[in-house]
């Protein structure tokens, strides 16, 4: 099976690459810029030129392809970019996969995507999501928490620069995900005909409030956390003023957000004991991992992950300071 990525350059696209090589795939990525994308040649990928702005470049890149991962996305305050990229491109995508006659295309989307219909970014994705199940294209969609990795630039890296973490006054939990557990779920449902034609909701293996992921990142780092509350009301009517998010980088927008693809224990139980009969057909959580036949112990958990970071960081503190030590002692001699 051949495959042609998009976003290979991501957080979760070069995951995806990855895990492809790995499993002996072919695999083609689709870039506009080839030296930023020149680690992936390194890796054995296929590069070639394609720009979602210009549909004539598309169909020559789909040439022996036998399916599609879109793991691209538009970060959510490039509005030039959502339209032309994240709506215009994506339908020329979808039209020349139809002539290509795709066998399987696979996008991912955003948990509780429906209650974000006044937000630009969620808002595409939500319409792609539907042109995507009325193309007659065998697809996969998956509907995502937040990544491990955005966490660094949220928690990790202001307790560590004593920099304010910003949080509301409402208790959210979010079940994270390692992008390397997102791309091997992504990679075994091209082997698994039941994932063929369904929206997927893929949590990690625990809601995380944020005050418990602060905690865990005190403890690692050593050193207390500058919180700063805000009141959930003020939040919404920031929210209502700005009128669009930045995941990770706005405070506003991000903690916005985080309340809507977050909920309590109850509600979320509640939401996965529902069935909404205009959806497509839909696998929740509890039915994904039999599935998959995935367990949880083959996961990364994210207070591993969290160790991780915070030991390699540690040594390339050390590392930095004994070149600072050695190039004194030269200077010195």
């Amino acid at each position: 099976m051949s495959l042609l990525i998009i976003g290979g350059t991501g957080t979760l696209g070069r995951q995806i690459v990855l895990q492809a090589l790995t499993k002996g795939y072919k695999v083609r990525c689709l870039v506009r810029n080839f030296r930023k994308a020149n680690f992936l040649k390194e890796w054995g990928v296929e590069l070639v030129y394609g720009d979602l702005t210009k549909p004539e470049t598309i169909p020559p890149c789909l040439k022996g392809i036998t399916a599609i991962i879109d793991a691209s996305t538009s970060r959510p305050d490039e509005l030039d970019s959502l339209k032309y990229v994240d709506w215009e491109g994506k339908l020329y995508l979808l039209e020349a996969a139809k002539l290509a006659k795709i066998e399987r295309f696979i996008f991912f989307s955003i948990q509780n995507i429906e209650e974000l219909s006044e937000i630009p970014l969620p808002k595409v994705k939500y319409t792609i999501e539907r042109k995507i199940i009325n193309s007659n294209l065998p697809y996969t969609i998956f509907r995502l928490n937040g990544f491990y990795q955005n966490l660094i630039a949220q928690y990790a890296i202001p307790i560590l620069e004593n920099l304010p973490i910003w949080i509301t006054d409402e208790n959210m939990y979010i079940a994270y995900m390692d992008t390397q557990d997102i791309a091997i779920f992504c990679l075994r449902a091209l082997q698994l005909p039941k994932t063929k034609n369904q929206l997927i909701s893929l949590d990690g293996l625990k809601f995380w409030a944020s005050s418990e992921v602060i905690k865990l990142c005190e403890q690692l780092a050593g050193q207390p956390a500058k919180i700063q509350r805000i009141p959930s009301i003020f939040l919404n009517l920031i929210a209502n003023i700005v009128g669009f998010f930045e995941w990770g980088q706005n405070i506003s927008g991000r903690l916005a957000f985080t309340q809507i693809i977050s909920n309590d224990v109850n509600s979320i139980k509640n939401a996965k004991s529902s069935v909404n009969l205009n959806e497509p057909s839909r696998l929740i959580t509890s039915d994904v991992y039999p599935l998959f036949k995935i367990e949880s112990s083959d996961l990364i958990k994210l207070e591993d992950y969290f160790l991780e970071y915070f030991i390699r960081l540690l040594k390339r503190l050390r590392d930095i300071n004994f070149e600072d030590v050695q190039k004194q002692r030269n200077l010195i001699l």
